[in-house]
Parts: structure tokens; C-alpha cells; sequence
């Protein structure tokens, strides 16, 4: 009998409760992904939470699951100290799995680093959120395919990815190297290897202005970008606003992410856009 081998199994729970102005945070985790340092450099009312995977990236059959909940009157920002790097493949997935759930109040700032996709992988990604009325979440997605720099195209391989707010908002895209035609035409990718996905989403009806000053804002900051030609921000909900972008790396497709980021920050919660640290460094 042959013994198919299994890979990482990773698990990270965390629950945020608001207790006396401050967002406290509680995590359980089996395997490797936990929570790195939780971090208070706006205020004890938003929690800036670093996730780390000790292995450094996932290759066939490894899955890594986290599960967010945020009780009403919480904040919390999550992200990561590096890119998420799915590796060759011998055949079975790699699989990441997001699920967040925001109650009435709460507000949800998901900003990992980019995700790469390495030439053979067989990845899937998924993130999924559920907004009560009055939550609010911001949130990224940027997805490097192939590593420019090191001359390794992406040129074997499969990458899936989802991003859904069910009932509300569904992203689904399935990238194979071999469609030239979804990755190098006009109508495609059209030779870019970076993909980029910004986007405000709200539990209750966003105000007609604020949805408008945040799409223009946007709209703004992506036009004085150096990816001016491929950029735009839309409105497919009067719930939700959301900034797509492609760029020829990663590099300036997420300076652009952060910039925006940085502006609807203010603009929708009257925050100044607090960086992490190890974004800076």
C-alpha cells in the first residue's frame, strides 16, 4: 500500500472582545501559524496583529486555516512580516483558507503582505468575510505570479483564488500558466504579473457621498500613480468599493494599495493611517 504523504496542518483562531476601550485579543492555534505579537501603536482600541507561518511558505498539500471574529466595538488590523510563497507542486494543493466574521461595530483592517505564486505550484486561496449591519471592514488581496527579479516566470502551474462576501460580492479566479490568452492579451492580463485588489466594504449602506469620495479618492491617488493606465475602482454594491490594479511586479502595485488604503483610512474613520513597523523596514 502506498502512503501518501500529508502536508502542514495550520490553524489559527482569534477572537477580539472590546473590554473597558480596549480591543483584547485571544488566540488558539495548532501547527504552524500563530500570532507573532500583538501590538497597540494607535491606542489600546485597535489591536495591530502580525501573523506569521514559521515554515515560510506552503507546498503540496500543506493547508493553513484562520478564522477571525470580532465582537461589536472592536478594531483590529492583521498582517504579515512577509509574502505568503505557494512552492512547486508534485501534484496535490497547497490551501489557504480566510474566514472573518465582524459583528455590529467592529471594524476589520486585513492587509497581509503579497501572496507568491512560484512557478509549478497548485494553490488555492480563500477569503471569505461576513459583515452585521454597521460593521466595517478594509482589505487586500495582491497576487505575484512568477518572481520577475529572479528571472522565474510563471510558466507551469495553477493558482485559484476567491475572494466572497456572500450574498453581497464574489471574486473567483483560476489562473493556469498555460492561458496565454487570459495572461499576456488586452482583454487579460496583458503581460502583467501583478494583481491587486483594494476594497471598503461596509455592513449597512455607505452614504452616498462617502461612496463617492471614496471611489474619487481612489481614483485620484491611482491616476498620479505610475500604474495610472491599470487602475480603476468601482462600486458593485451600495455596500462595497473596491480598487483594482495590475502591474508588471509587486512593488508598485502595492505602494498603490497602501497610498489608497492610507486615504479611505481617514477619509471613512477619521484615522491616521498608522503603518505597521515592518512594513517600513
Amino acid at each position: 500500500m502506498t502512503v501518501v504523504p500529508k502536508g502542514w496542518l495550520g490553524e489559527l483562531s482569534l477572537r477580539y472582545r472590546a473590554q473597558q476601550g480596549r480591543t483584547v485579543a485571544q488566540d488558539r492555534h495548532t501547527g504552524p501559524l500563530r500570532v507573532l505579537q500583538s501590538l497597540y501603536p494607535e491606542g489600546p482600541a485597535i489591536c495591530h496583529h502580525v501573523l506569521v507561518h514559521p515554515p515560510g511558505g506552503l507546498v503540496g498539500g500543506d493547508e493553513l486555516v484562520l478564522q477571525a471574529d470580532l465582537d461589536s466595538g472592536t478594531h483590529a488590523l492583521i498582517t504579515t512580516p512577509g509574502a505568503t510563497r505557494y512552492y512547486r507542486s508534485d501534484g496535490l494543493q497547497a490551501r489557504q483558507t480566510v474566514r472573518l466574521k465582524l459583528a455590529a461595530g467592529s471594524r476589520l483592517e486585513w492587509l497581509p503582505m503579497e501572496t507568491i505564486a512560484h512557478p509549478g505550484c497548485a494553490a488555492v486561496s480563500q477569503v471569505q468575510f461576513e459583515l452585521a449591519p454597521g460593521a466595517a471592514m478594509m482589505g487586500w488581496d495582491l497576487l505575484a505570479l512568477g518572481l520577475p527579479a529572479s528571472k522565474a516566470a510563471f510558466d507551469s502551474g495553477r493558482f485559484e483564488q476567491r475572494l466572497h462576501w456572500p450574498g453581497v460580492w464574489l471574486e473567483r479566479a483560476q489562473i493556469d500558466a498555460t492561458d496565454d490568452l487570459l495572461l499576456n492579451s488586452p482583454l487579460g492580463l496583458a503581460g502583467h504579473r501583478a494583481v491587486g485588489t483594494l476594497w471598503f466594504a461596509s455592513g449597512s449602506v455607505l452614504a452616498p457621498a462617502l461612496a463617492q469620495s471614496l471611489k474619487d479618492q481612489a481614483r485620484e491617488v491611482a491616476g498620479a500613480s505610475a500604474l495610472a493606465t491599470s487602475a480603476g475602482c468601482t462600486a458593485p454594491d451600495p455596500r462595497l468599493v473596491v480598487l483594482r490594479v495590475l502591474a508588471p511586479r509587486v512593488e508598485p502595485a502595492m505602494t498603490l494599495l497602501q497610498a489608497v488604503w492610507a486615504e479611505w483610512r481617514t477619509l471613512a474613520w477619521g484615522l491616521e493611517p498608522t503603518a505597521p513597523r515592518l512594513w517600513r523596514t
